[in-house]
């Protein structure tokens, strides 16, 4: 949950070459543009939705999301594979469209490898191949359930208002549907105003139940979190989280879900989100609720084969006194649990941070399979004293901890720890520019 933005300030050539890509490190995150798939997709027939839909819908081709189009009533929306959904911008250029899927909705977004279904920029879609697209140019994809939460199932999502957007309930197996083979890209919204704390992210998930799919997703450049589950029991495979400006996964409210297979990648020209004058970007950050009460339910989610990726020195924030760009690789605070399997955090100036009373990395945790970097602090708190010394590592260059070459370049390579496909050909890290 993002307090405060900080845009990275610098300057590209529009002239550079097909190949000249921010995957390159020295390219300053501002300059990202269309390349040969959405100058593609700009072609296609364009249908324009509003509104609620109430009855069993079918997408293809490119669809524009004018305001919050909410499907409920017992509706299925299904989104064909190769689908591009972006959004109507508003009067000032923002890309304020939302899809949501109430506890009474259902969506079947089943992509495949070679054609993924992909929410993004409306500017990269306009046929013009020297478009640049920026962070909040789509609103977002929330998802709500009556799954189990430890707040009132009066409560609203995040970044909306009104009865459509409460979640919880009593039904852990609860459905909304599939999610697989999708990419979310530029996307966060804050209707209440700049800065808010209120913002919409890329993927809310409000009470979500384990009867839902979730499997193969990438959010990219999200103008809050990435991924944020707000309690339910949803289970995840194969998420993918580049270039977050706040937290690339996010989990309160009492989630319990398991998520198997997922990579959190930095990009370090990106933007970045402080609060209280100092970062607040994470890779994990994870509460039990705002407050940190001790409730019945608690947040403790299971993550199994997990690698954050952070930046390869100490990035340090152009904003005088902030200090470091990037805060935490994981961090568990307010009453949160987390049990972790099969691990690596590297490049954050604290590798993994547990504060708080009732917070800690769960003794269920395999940790002998945990293996951490951090620039100034290893690990701190409770629980992280089980991680074996030699797992540990700190110092002014990030370990690679055995990745072929983890931090983002053009050459960039996670493996061995390519569980999900991560660089198949249905994610995209290279938004360059086409000549």
């Amino acid at each position: 949950m993002k307090k405060l933005t900080l845009i990275a300030a610098a300057a590209l050539s529009l002239t550079a070459c097909q190949h000249d890509s921010l995957a390159d490190s020295s390219s300053p995150f501002g300059m990202q543009s269309a390349s040969a798939e959405y100058i593609t997709a700009s072609a296609l027939p364009v249908t324009t939705v509003s509104g609620a839909i109430t009855s069993n819908t079918t997408w293809s081709g490119v669809v524009e999301i004018d305001g919050i189009v909410t499907v409920k009533n017992g509706a299925t929306l299904t989104i064909q594979p190769g689908t591009f959904i972006k959004a109507k911008p508003n009067a000032i250029g923002e890309g304020s469209g939302i899809l949501v899927i109430t506890k009474t909705g259902h969506i079947n977004a089943t992509g495949t490898e070679s054609q993924p279904i992909v929410f993004t920029s409306y500017r990269l879609l306009d046929g013009n191949e020297d478009t640049t697209a920026v962070p909040g140019d789509f609103g977002g994809v929330v998802l709500l359930g009556d799954a189990p939460t430890n707040v009132p199932t009066t409560t609203t999502i995040e970044g909306l208002t009104g009865v459509d957007y409460q979640f919880g309930g009593s039904n852990a197996s609860h459905n909304a549907g599939t999610m697989k083979y999708v990419r979310i890209e530029f996307a966060g919204y804050d209707f209440v105003g700049a800065n808010s704390g209120n913002e919409v992210n890329a993927l809310s998930l409000g009470g979500v139940g384990n009867g839902t799919t979730l499997d193969h997703i990438q959010v990219s450049y999200g103008q809050d979190d990435s991924f944020e589950f707000f309690g339910g029991t949803v289970n995840a495979t194969n998420l993918v989280s580049f270039a977050a400006e706040d937290d690339n996964f996010d989990f309160d409210n009492g989630y319990t879900g398991t998520i198997t297979c997922a990579l959190a990648l930095a990009d370090a020209n990106s933007s970045h989100t402080i609060s209280g004058g100092v970062s607040d970007t994470n890779g994990i950050e994870l509460d039990n609720n705002a407050t940190g009460t001790a409730t019945t339910l608690l947040t403790h989610p299971v993550i199994n084969n997990l690698t954050i990726v952070g930046t390869s020195t100490n990035v340090v924030s152009p904003i005088s006194g902030v200090g470091s760009a990037y805060e935490n690789g994981i961090h568990i605070r307010r009453n949160g649990r987390l049990t972790l399997n099969d691990a690596v955090i590297t490049g954050y100036p604290t590798g993994i941070r547990v504060e708080g009373s009732g917070s800690e990395l769960s003794s269920a945790s395999t940790y002998g399979s945990i293996k951490v970097h951090g620039f100034t602090t290893v690990v701190t708190g409770t629980g992280t004293a089980g991680i074996p010394a030699a797992n540990l590592s700190s110092g002014t260059s990030a370990d690679a901890f055995g990745m072929s070459s983890p931090f983002f370049s053009i050459s960039w390579n996670v493996s061995p720890r390519n569980c999900g496909n991560f660089q198949g050909i249905w994610t995209k890290y290279d938004f360059s520019i086409v000549e």
